[in-house]
């Protein structure tokens, strides 16, 4: 039996542990069905060109924990952003743990999405919004629905904010030597609502994990979303993450990506327009190593008329890594006045790294600012010369170039302890001390 044989069939097993009467069922069904009629896609899939999943669906996988795991706060507290205070949404194995998490529902909700599944309160909410701007000709979004029951339910009302950021931490223990976990995000922002957020995956020993991730947001009319994703996970775990954004008049919604580490990792991030005046911002930066593969897919779709959005993703790849970005941008003849930038810039920084970059833009209105493009090179040699000729040792030198070379990524983040972590990571990732206050 291949792992997608195994899917179909233990979906049974699947539906024995939740509500079949309960309107997500149907969506779970259709999903299934939708995953079973495409598969797992494949290089000859125009946007998987240059990323191949068979290394990670020949192998088996538990699809849940076989026993629960206890974890302590000492075994994963530097994974937490400690130094500020937070809401906690904590998953070990793909088990909601009440005890590293805080939640609350003083106002606003910032809870579990299995809670807001069974209780009838939350039904019109899930209702309006479960699985809306989810695209139905992406199969592993269709897994992920299919075999939707956990993850983070976020619910902001009307001109309120939480006090705090809130942190969103999936850990994978080893329990089991290999699983596969499909967590569901649910984000639903009302008008004049604002939220900073912080998402991480995270093995705690070396084994294989694959996380089929989906989230979905919902910002409505003069909300604010920051969200902040901080990919740095071991070589044996690989990360397909989906995320689909829907936005009204008035909102503006930042995703800032740093993948750091593991095995594989897909980006599927897509941004959709309903009103004038929105603004997005994309910016991601890769630092990768040894055989890493990441791939940044991203989609904004103009539909409405003066509306902007921010690409800057930036790469630097070492060793035998690989790096894709394809970027999209539609501009639809109803969203005149549109102003759309897309930039990705790359560093390899030996010969047997690559970067496959395809940025795109499909316009058809006609008073629109647009623009694309993306580079290729390695690091200035009259600038390493200068560091050089000025006593900075030459591994020191490379790496002040590269962090000036990142830093217009990091300088958008108005979490600041966050800002000071990313900066402590990239500083690890080259290997040195930088020799300034991080």
């Amino acid at each position: 039996m291949d792992f997608k044989e195994k899917l179909l069939d233990s979906h049974l097993a699947f539906e024995q542990d939740v509500d079949l009467l309960h309107p997500i069922h149907d969506y779970r069904k259709k999903a299934l069905k939708r995953f079973e009629s495409d598969g797992f896609p494949t290089k000859s899939d125009e946007l998987w060109k240059y990323t191949s999943l068979a290394s990670i669906i020949q192998k088996d996988y538990h699809l849940s924990p076989t026993s629960e795991s206890n974890i302590e706060l000492k075994d994963v507290k530097k994974y937490f952003l400690n130094d500020i205070d937070s809401f906690k949404l904590v998953f070990v194995d793909g088990i909601f743990s009440p005890f590293l998490s805080k939640t609350t529902h003083d106002g606003m909700d910032i809870c579990v999405l299995s809670a807001a599944i069974s209780k009838s309160k939350y039904k019109k909410t899930i209702k309006k919004y479960f699985n809306k701007v989810v695209p139905e000709n992406e199969s592993l979004s269709s897994l992920n629905t299919s075999y939707t029951r956990e993850g983070a339910y976020i619910f902001i009302p009307k001109n309120m904010e939480p006090e705090d950021p809130i942190q969103i931490l999936h850990f994978s223990t080893g329990a089991q030597k290999s699983i596969w976990l499909q967590p569901r995000n649910l984000i639903v922002m009302e008008a004049n609502s604002n939220v900073q957020i912080i998402e991480r995956h995270q093995s705690l020993s070396d084994h294989k994990v694959v996380t089929n991730s989906v989230t979905e947001i919902y910002a409505d009319s003069n909300s604010h979303v920051d969200y902040y994703k901080i990919q740095n996970d071991l070589l044996t775990s690989s990360l397909i993450d989906n995320t689909f954004i829907s936005q009204e008049k008035d909102s503006n919604v930042s995703v800032h990506t740093f993948s750091l580490g593991g095995q594989l990792t897909r980006n599927n991030l897509r941004f959709y327009h309903k009103g004038s005046n929105i603004s997005s911002t994309l910016k991601g930066l890769t630092i990768l190593e040894a055989k890493q593969h990441v791939d940044h897919n991203t989609l904004v779709h103009h539909a409405k008329p003066n509306c902007e959005s921010h690409q800057d993703y930036k790469g630097i790849f070492s060793d035998s890594s690989v790096g894709v970005f394809n970027g999209r941008i539609i501009v639809e003849r109803e969203a005149q006045k549109t102003n759309a930038f897309q930039q990705n810039n790359n560093i390899l920084t030996t010969d047997k790294s690559k970067i496959n970059t395809k940025p795109q833009l499909e316009i058809f209105a006609d008073d629109v600012k647009c623009s694309h493009g993306c580079t290729i090179g390695q690091l200035d040699k009259q600038a390493l010369f200068y560091l050089n000729s000025r006593g900075i040792p030459e591994k020191e030198a490379r790496a002040l170039l590269t962090y000036g070379f990142a830093n217009n990524v990091l300088e958008s983040v108005k979490i600041p302890n966050l800002n000071k972590r990313i900066k402590k990571l990239i500083a690890y990732k080259l290997g040195v001390n930088l020799g300034f206050d991080l």
